[in-house]
């Protein structure tokens, strides 16, 4: 997912992202430890994604990049 997408959604949908993308990198954190994991890149792939995330929330509450209002919201998308 790249910004643009990101930017296109809601604050609640990002914080939700945002959680599912952290627990994410400790599940994959965790195969890695248990030598369950084969493809070590995506570990770095999962990281980014948090910091993707986090940068957009905080672009966010900076007002350099504003996230769509619910309020506007149509079809309960985030887009307008």
């Amino acid at each position: 997912m790249n910004a643009r997408e990101i930017r296109e959604k809601t604050v609640e949908e990002v914080n939700n992202d945002l959680l599912a993308a952290e627990e994410n990198v400790k599940t994959i954190h965790f195969q890695l430890v248990t030598a369950q994991l084969d493809n070590t890149s995506v570990l770095n792939t999962a990281k980014k994604e948090v910091a993707k995330l986090k940068t957009v929330i905080q672009e966010h509450k900076l007002g350099i990049h504003t996230l769509v209002d619910p309020g506007n919201a149509v079809d309960g998308e985030g887009k307008k």
